[in-house]
């Protein structure tokens, strides 16, 4: 029998006296330093809308419905990359800004797609992809270039591993600049995607 000062205060089913603690000051250190730890999430009293984000998305909503008589579809492509966009067009579909509300989604196809959101510079071996992306993508579409690199190489730019920016490869009708750019930035963007989208609906049903 172990004292109580003695006994695991934690052990596994079958683990052996190494993988536990095996007295209470051990454990009492780790309590501690959790304890002592700062804080790394934000503050439910923190986390509040943005009511530019709010205004902005009504907009959006109310565009969408007007130009496209009903949502907007769109599809990312990953052409090369820091992924650093990627993490700004994710962030997009989270509980805080929440585009679905506005009529928008990203699909998982080219072929069920509206726009196609292009990130990075395109490196050579995404090249040829982007293009059957592009192919593949119903008449009539949008295509944005997101970030800086996207709209000309950004920091890559001249470098013998890529094929330049998404311009250099397939049309582009709308640059979102940036590195990355804000969440809110590509919203507010959106509004001219819907526009333009809008009229080239127009255009093909005269």
């Amino acid at each position: 029998m172990y004292s109580f000062a003695e006994r695991p205060v934690f052990a596994p089913k079958g683990a052996g006296r190494s993988l536990c603690f095996k007295d209470t000051n051990t454990m009492y250190t780790l309590l501690k330093k959790v304890l002592s730890t700062p804080k790394t999430i934000m503050p439910r009293g923190e986390f509040t809308p943005d009511g530019e984000i709010a205004k902005i998305g009504e907009r959006l909503r109310d565009a969408a419905f007007s130009s496209l008589k009903g949502s907007l579809a769109i599809r990312e492509v990953a052409a090369g990359s820091s992924n650093a966009e990627e993490w700004e067009l994710t962030a997009l579909g989270n509980a805080y800004y929440d585009i679905e509300r506005f009529g928008i989604k990203f699909v998982a196809s080219p072929r069920h797609a509206d726009a196609l959101f292009v990130s990075g510079p395109v490196s050579r071996n995404m090249a040829e992809a982007l293009r059957r992306t592009y192919q593949a993508t119903p008449d009539p579409k949008i295509v944005v270039a997101v970030g800086d690199g996207a709209i000309d190489g950004g920091i890559f730019k001249g470098s013998y591993a890529i094929a330049g920016g998404v311009k250099d490869v397939i049309p582009v009708d709308v640059e979102i600049p940036g590195d990355p750019p804000s969440p809110k930035q590509i919203i507010a963007a959106m509004l001219m995607v819907v526009e333009k989208l809008g009229e080239k609906r127009r255009k093909t049903n005269v």
